[in-house]
């Protein structure tokens, strides 16, 4: 739950009206840097005020990554100055791109001050932008998942992506993802048995793979890569969950108690914690923590 200065990734997610994969991906370029307590994120207003200008801007089709070039611009020139996202405005003629502070104009690539600038115009005097790059594909491409409207084009656009770059992994989730949340569970399987390949040591990737094969009835399959998530990362605890249950149906209840034992240790307060502890005999819920 929310405090006045505290809000858990579920409220951004509401609050901001952003996707998981548009925060992940904006968290990795560090746009944004939560704190974390209690081996969970946790966000500030001010974290609050700079995702929403995230999206504002993105949402213009100026991509992250170049948004993020010219915050390094702008703290190379200003290096003493505390300015937040919402102090910065950004402006563009379609094609190139310029940051503006306090009426100075910077070229976000090169980090070059721009002289010809008019802060009331449209228009600065900055160099072409290169063709855009895969990142910026992929930024393009997050941003249209961010519009439920636009999600169609989304699928699209990382499909495109993929074509250039097969072998990305963060792509390939992403519209696994997307297909599994349409209810095309073929089509997540596939893009996920392939991140798999791609990335045989990435968690993630075995947990979605794991999850969609339980919904799908492969229980053997769902069971292998599930049991790989929780290997490859002890902590996962969604992969727990979903092991579990799993191995409910594949009636092999000491395992699954092993495994709602292990969830309850890692998120004892979670919305799913008490259908876990109903998993449990008394005895074995009495030694693992309640929800407050």
């Amino acid at each position: 739950m929310a405090t006045l200065e505290q809000f858990s990734r579920s409220d951004v997610l509401r609050i901001v009206g952003i996707t998981w994969a548009q925060l992940h991906y904006w968290e990795r370029l560090r746009l944004i840097e939560p704190q974390t307590t209690d081996r969970q994120k946790v966000y500030s207003f001010r974290d609050l005020i700079h995702l929403r200008t995230v999206k504002q801007i993105t949402a213009q089709r100026v991509p992250a990554r170049r948004l993020l070039s010219a915050l390094q611009a702008f703290r190379r020139q200003w290096p003493e100055a505390e300015a937040p996202l919402g102090d910065l405005r950004f402006v563009s003629d379609g094609r190139q791109i310029a940051v503006e502070y306090r009426g100075t104009c910077i070229e976000p690539v090169s980090g070059q001050l721009l002289l010809h600038f008019e802060s009331g115009g449209s228009e600065a005097e900055v160099c072409s932008m290169p063709e855009r790059s895969l990142e910026d594909s992929l930024s393009a491409a997050l941003e249209c998942e961010g519009d439920p409207t636009l999600r169609r084009q989304a699928i699209e656009a990382y499909r495109n992506l993929l074509v250039k770059a097969p072998g990305w992994l963060e792509p390939r989730l992403n519209l696994g993802t997307l297909y599994y949340e349409d209810g095309n569970l073929t089509g997540a399987a596939t893009e996920f048995r392939r991140a798999v390949e791609i990335a045989p040591d990435n968690p993630l990737a075995h947990f979605n793979l794991g999850s969609v094969l339980d919904d799908l009835d492969q229980l053997e399959a769902a069971s292998s890569h599930l049991e790989d998530a929780v290997r490859l990362a002890p902590s996962f605890a969604d992969a727990h969950y979903n092991l579990a249950r799993v191995y409910e149906k594949l009636n092999a209840p000491s395992r699954a108690r092993e495994h709602w034992r292990r969830y309850l240790e890692l998120d004892p307060s979670s919305p799913w914690a008490e259908f876990a502890r109903s998993r449990l005999s008394p005895d074995e819920q009495h030694s693992h923590p309640s929800a407050p």
